[in-house]
Parts: C-alpha cells; structure tokens; sequence
C-alpha cells in the first residue's frame, strides 16, 4: 500500500472527499476592490434580526430583548445595524429636571419639559435671580422708604430712652452700660456723692456701718421699682423692634412684588407646562418670603459678584431656585439610543452627592443629584451586556425592580454606608424604555431557569448561531466583509483566491460542509493577520497563500504544548507504535482544549482478557479519572458481547481496558470503538496494524456513532506519523457519519492525494475490523455462529472456550452470568 494512492477497500476516502473546496470562480471579481460599494447585511441570522426587529418595533410591557450567542458572532454589530435601520418617527423624549421642593426641602421635585428646553429653563432661573439680586436693593423707593421706618423707630426709641433716663436721673439713679461677657447690659445704679454705686458695694458699706441701713433700704426699694420699668421699656423696644421687622418685611414685600411678578411672569411666558408654572408660583412666593437673601447689593464684574458664590461659609442665594438638569435631549434624533459599557449601580441608576460643610457635616441638596444612563435613554433604548451587569453587586435586582415597577428612584450611592444618615428623596421618574441585554446562552438559560422575574421582563429572545448555510448569497457578502474590512482598515485587497480561503476556513470553523461559521471576530482576525503577510512581501493583493501563512502561523503562536507532546511521542517518553501489529492494543483519538487551542492527540488503549466472571473493567472508573459518558461507553461494550456472542452460551469474561500513560480526566465516548477493537484483538488473538488511529463512539447493535473534534484528530496524528516519517502505511479510521465534518488541513490533503497517508470512513464495527486486521470479521451464519476463519469465529471460539474453564474449574459457581 505504501505510496500507491490507491484505495485499500471502498471505505478509503479520497483527497477531494476529506476537505471542501470552493472554487475561486464562484466569484464575480477578480479582487475584492472591484466590489465598490458592497453594503453588506447581517450574515446568517435572519432569525435572530427577525426578533429584533420585533423587540425594537413593539413598545408593550415587558417585551424587553435578550441577545443571545457566543462572542463575535455579529451581536453588537446586529444591534447596531437593525438600531440604525428602523425608522422612528417619535419626536424626542421631553428634558427631565429636578428642582427645589419649597413645601418639603428632602424631596425635591421631577419636572419634564420639551426637548432642548431644560437648559434654557436653567439659564433662565439663573438669570431671574441675577438681576432680582441686582435689581431689588438698587430700588430707590425701597431704600428711602426703608430709611425712613428705620429712622422713625430708632427716634421714637431714643426718645423713650431719654425720658426714662431723666426719670431715673430725679430719682437719683444713673444708667450704665456693664460688660457682661460677650454682652453689654444696661445697669441702674444709685448715686452717692454723685458717682454710681453698685448696690452690692453699698450694701457692704451698710454692714461695715459707714452707710445708714436706712437710707439703704429706700435706695433699694427705689430701684426695685426703676428696675421694672426698664424691663417694661425694653418690652416694649422689642415689641417695636418686631413690629418694625413686620413693617419692613411688609414694604419689602410691598415694593418687590411687582419686580419679583414681572420677573417670574416673563418665565411663565417662555416655559408654560403645568408643571413648571407651580413651581414658578412657588419661587414667587419664596423670594418675596426670603427678601434678606436680595439685601446684598452686587455690581457686575465686581469680586463679591463671585466670591459670594463660592466662599464656603456664605449662603449661596442661588441653590433653592436652581434647577439641576439631569437629562439634556436637545441634540437626540428621534428616541435615544444609550450604550453603557460599565454598568455600575452609579452610572447605571445615578447618585446624591454630598459635600462637607464648613462644621465637618455631610450636606446635599436638589442640586448634587446626578442621573445614569437608565434616565438618559428613558423614551428609548438601553444597551447592555449581561455578564458585566451581573457583575456589579445590587444592579440587576434594581434594574428589574426598575422595569418591573416602570419607575426609577435615585438613591444615593454609599457601598460604605458612611452617609446613610445624610441623604434626599428624589420624587421617583417614570420610565418608558426598553433594555436590550447582549449575552451569551449560559447567562440565558441561567436567568431563565434561576429568575422567575426575567422570562417575565425579557420576552423577547434574539438567538445568534454559530452557523449559517452556505449559498451564494452568504458566499457574496463574505466578500463584502472582506472588502469592508479592508478598506476601513487599509489592507492590501484580497484576490479571488484569497477570498475563497477565507471562505474555506469559515466552513471549518462552523464545523459542517455546506455551512459557514458566523463567529466574525475570527474571520476578522484571519483578514487582518493575511495582509499584515502580504504587506511584509510588500505585495499589493493578499494571496492565497498569504491566507494559508497567517492560519499557520495563528496555529503556530498556540501549539507550543502540542509540539511538547508530540515530542514526547516521537522520542518514547510516551509510548506508542504507529508501525507494525500489536495484539488487544490500539492508537485512540482524544481531543485537548488547553483554552485558546484544539488540538487532536494519539492515546494508546490496551485491552486484557481472561477467564472469569468479572465482566469488563474500566480502569480510567475505577481510579476515579473518567467521567460518566466515558464510563457509559465502556458499559455499552458488554451490551455489544452480550448481543453479538452470548445468545447460546453464558458470557464467561474478566476484561480490563485501560488508557495508558494517561494522568488525566478521561470524558467522552469517543474511543469506545478503538477499546472494543482492542477487545476483540484481545479475545481473537488477531493482531491489530498500529498504524492506524480510530475515533468513533459505537452503541450495542454495533454501530459507530459520529462524534466531536473530528479534523482535529485526524491532523493529530498525521503531525505525530509525519514527525516520525510517514511511511504509506498510516491513517486515521473515523465514523461515516462525520464526513460532513472534513475540512482538514491542505498539507495532509496532499499527502493523501499522494498516496503516504489514509483516512477510511467506517458505519459498524465489522467493517472497521477488517480494515484494522485485514481479516474478515465474519456475519452470523443461517444455523448460528459464524464462519470458518473470521475473526468473529475466533472471537466466539475464545468465549466458548473461557464459559468451559470457568464451569470446570468453579463448578458450584451458578451458571448465570455476572459481567459488568
């Protein structure tokens, strides 16, 4: 067989059948610039577009959307795309504010005004309080009307001062002015010799005999009396005091209200919805409650003009009539359409900031809450991915408390919980939009089992596959996604040929002839990496073989520990023969996933049989390194003895299989077929060629079963036999139903045009026997057993002659039959 390139037997496939080809001539351009403008669809998903579509058009409770696939296939993209396609003819979504609540500081108030119109608002409030803090004190009326209450109370005060001072005086008493620690008081001394006495001293002059006592008691009795009537007067100067703050306060009110109305009646002019016009009536009322806050006169471009807004121990006049604009839709086309990319409960919902007053409390106000992104698409669409909302503690029961309860409140943001005695309650936003998360199918099924909220919210589902059929349709905007990619790239253009490469790499990536992978972050790669090639031979149009460079060489940057292993292999570190005949030994297939690459590996199964009742042991079980599938696989091989060769006699065995050198999990019923082909070398005494690698699960009835990974194994052992020297001889022996799968590599394709490697496609085990042993493995004869010759014969043989042993040399075992 060795270099002949002919086929051992019909099961042989041949070069043109282990890889698709796509002809360069499906393509109506030479290179991909010929293409011009080429605009492109979204490749392979009319089912998942068709959802979108839905989601985006239909605004009913809860039909929120879920984007569901693997990473790079299209989804953002997608979204983007039916986003800017979908036409909405809705106006902007009103501008959203919060502003002072007057009746209750702690909750301020949510007001909603027309698109654009919540910036003017602001600059106007700014304005009104600007030149009413200009405008009031500079009111000559209010300043000589002002001067003269002051002036006719402090007259009426002097005088009654006076007056009780001379009544004082004939009593003969003085009024002092006394320090009393911070505070001057007024005292009512007596006079002795014409200077005051203070009537402790006095007193003391009585005890000490140097004052008569009674002329003592009537100086006290005097200014008990003088005592009460100045407290009497001063009364009565603080009732006029209170009466002149209402005078005042009354007159402020009386000469600023037309000032103050005129002002706030040009606001009512320019902002006229409901909402806004309370409030106007309100800021009324407060100014002209709060006139002290206008007393301060201030000059344009004068220093106190900005320095009263920023000292940190001066009232800032402006806050309470501040309007704090949390959404600015004055620029948005139609409804808005928000990406957040760190969907943290801050950016997401919002927050109260605080600040430190000059005593070291925390203080907030109306004007410190700031909005999130939720806020900034209500009336739209908020786009996020899933696993980094799930990411961040406490944002997805909020978010859903959100959409559940169609309305946001903004909380403040302490993770720390330092503030949690410092905060507002922001009236709570109606909400009206729909959330698109994009993520992967786990995170679906995950919710959608575990949360019985989010089938409720998320009614729509946008399922992106992996795959897409290939037609010439999808052929041509591969093409146009090559073209795309280099021009908003500045690639080299590809030829024709370097476009069907391409394509050839997508059908071996979707994992199926006739079908095209629609992971585009991978085929974006193979582009990107192609003309980097094509620019280093500083050639002007990637090649085809500029294609096959960058997947080497992509290949090449990963492989490093299936060259380790392979190395090891061709040394005889690990042990395997890919030449010559072992008996009860075969070469299996299993596939390695280190992360970031898949690689096929050659594992060498051997295969003990002898006389017992112990039925089959699986060592890989009974070490604890298999897993279940593994473990069912080895179970079905019993069923399979049991249905080919125990119907006249009891299946008398004691078998173990065993993956050797292997100090891993084993997974997986792919080697099933190679074990029961060891088995039966085993039982047979056949040998098997151990040149020739198997993959194939088998059932009972002895079929084989296609299984994963299946181009992967094949180069597996190619790599190993070419390493070591192809010699004609070698192959890899797969299940029929695989060939579907085949897009091997084009070095191995010509080394099987060529005749040094072989590749068989199998459907049962006998004929994946014959090809092992080349001996016929035998049909059961019309009177039972099987023909003279066959390795099944001798299989039967063996069994007969193992029941025999077992009853001779343990006759009181029961007769039954008690394998695994």
């Amino acid at each position: 067989m060795a270099g002949s390139g002919k086929k051992v037997n019909d099961h042989e496939l041949s070069a043109e059948q282990i890889r698709w080809r796509c002809d360069p001539g499906r393509f109506g351009f030479r290179v991909t610039e010929d293409l011009g403008e080429c605009p492109i669809d979204i490749i392979g998903q009319p089912r998942a577009m068709a959802a979108l579509k839905l989601g985006f058009d239909l605004r009913s409770d809860g039909y929120n959307i879920f984007v569901s696939g693997e990473v790079g296939t299209g989804r953002s993209t997608a979204v983007r795309k039916i986003q800017e396609t979908l036409k909405f003819p809705d106006k902007p979504p009103d501008d959203l504010v919060y502003v002072n609540n007057f009746g209750d500081f702690d909750q301020p108030r949510v007001l909603f005004l027309p698109a654009g119109r919540g910036c003017a608002f602001r600059k106007g409030m700014e304005d009104l309080v600007d030149r009413l803090r200009k405008s009031l004190p500079a009111l000559e009326a209010f300043r000589k009307q002002r001067v003269e209450l002051v002036e006719a109370a402090k007259e009426h005060q002097k005088k009654r001062l006076k007056r009780f001072e001379r009544q004082v005086a004939r009593r003969g008493f003085t009024v002092v002015q006394a320090q009393m620690g911070t505070l001057i008081r007024p005292l009512i001394m007596p006079l002795v010799k014409g200077k005051p006495v203070d009537l402790g001293h006095l007193e003391g002059m009585v005890e000490k005999k140097r004052f008569a006592r009674k002329e003592f008691e009537k100086i006290k009795d005097k200014h008990g009396k003088l005592f009460q009537e100045m407290e009497l007067l001063f009364k009565d100067l603080r009732k006029m005091e209170r009466k002149l703050k209402e005078d005042l306060e009354t007159l402020d009110r009386r000469l600023a209200e037309p000032v103050v109305r005129q002002a706030v009646d040009e606001m009512r002019e320019l902002f006229d919805s409901p909402g806004v016009l309370s409030f106007l009536g309100q800021v009324q009322i407060d100014i002209l409650l709060n006139l002290d806050r206008f007393r301060k006169p201030v000059e344009p471009g004068s220093p106190d003009s900005e320095e009263e807004e920023t000292r940190a121990d001066a009232p800032d006049t402006r806050v309470p009539y501040r309007v704090n604009v949390i959404v600015d839709n004055g620029a948005t086309k139609g409804r808005p359409v928000i990406w957040e990319t760190a969907p943290n409960y801050r950016n997401l919902f919002g927050t109260i900031e605080k600040i430190q007053d000059p005593s070291g409390h925390w203080i907030t106000d109306h004007t410190r809450i700031k909005g999130g992104s939720l806020v900034r698409a209500n009336g739209g669409f908020l786009i996020l991915d899933a696993l980094d909302l799930l990411s961040e503690k406490g944002v997805w029961p909020a978010l859903k408390r959100a959409l559940r309860t169609k309305k946001m409140e903004i909380q403040s943001f302490d993770p720390l919980n330092i503030f949690a005695g410092v905060s507002i309650k922001p009236e709570p936003i109606p909400l009206d939009l729909k959330v698109i998360l994009i993520g992967t199918k786990q995170i679906y099924r995950m919710l959608y089992s575990l949360d019985e909220d989010f089938k409720k919210i998320f009614k729509i589902k946008a399922d992106f596959t992996l795959r897409t059929r290939l037609n010439d349709k999808e052929l041509y905007n591969y093409a146009c996604f090559i073209h795309k990619k280099c021009t908003d790239e500045s690639l080299p253009p590809f030829r024709r040929e370097a476009v069907a490469a391409v394509v050839e790499h997508g059908v071996r990536l979707a994992g199926r002839q006739g079908h095209l992978t629609t992971r585009f972050k991978d085929i974006a790669d193979v582009i990107r990496e192609s003309g980097y090639w094509a620019c280093q031979e500083k050639r002007k149009q990637v090649e085809e073989r500029h294609v096959d460079r960058a997947l080497a060489e992509g290949r090449r940057r990963v492989n490093l520990l299936e060259e380790e292993f392979r190395d090891r292999m061709a040394e005889g570190t690990l042990l395997l023969n890919i030449e010559g005949e072992k008996t009860g030994q075969v070469n299996g297939l299993v596939v390695l996933d280190v992360g970031d690459h898949v690689f096929g590996q050659p594992a060498r199964i051997t295969a003990v049989t002898a006389m017992g009742r112990g039925g089959i042991l699986d060592i890989e079980r009974e070490s604890k390194m298999a897993g279940s599938i593994h473990t069912k696989g080895v179970l079905i091989l019993a069923g399979f003895l049991r249905e080919r060769f125990a119907q006249d006699k009891p299946l008398a065995l004691s078998a173990s299989l065993c993956f050797e050198q292997s100090y891993g999990l084993v997974d997986g019923d792919s080697a099933s077929s190679a074990e029961l082909y060891a088995l039966l070398s085993s039982l047979s005494g056949i040998p098997i060629r151990q040149g020739i690698a198997v993959t194939g699960s088998v059932n009972q009835k002895g079929e084989i079963q296609p299984i994963g990974g299946v181009n992967e194994k094949i180069e597996g052992f190619f790599d190993l036999c070419n390493r070591k020297g192809l010699t004609g001889e070698q192959g890899v022996m797969i299940p029929a139903r695989n060939l579907q799968e085949l897009m091997v590599r084009k070095d191995l394709v010509e080394e099987v045009r060529k005749g040094r490697f072989h590749v068989w496609a199998v459907s049962e085990i006998e004929e994946g026997i014959e090809i092992m042993t080349g001996v016929p493995a035998g049909r059961p004869a019309a009177g039972g057993g099987y023909p003279e010759g066959t390795l099944f014969a001798k299989v039967d043989a063996r069994l007969k002659s193992l029941a025999r042993g077992v009853r001779e040399f343990d006759p009181a075992a029961p007769k039954g039959n008690k394998e695994g």
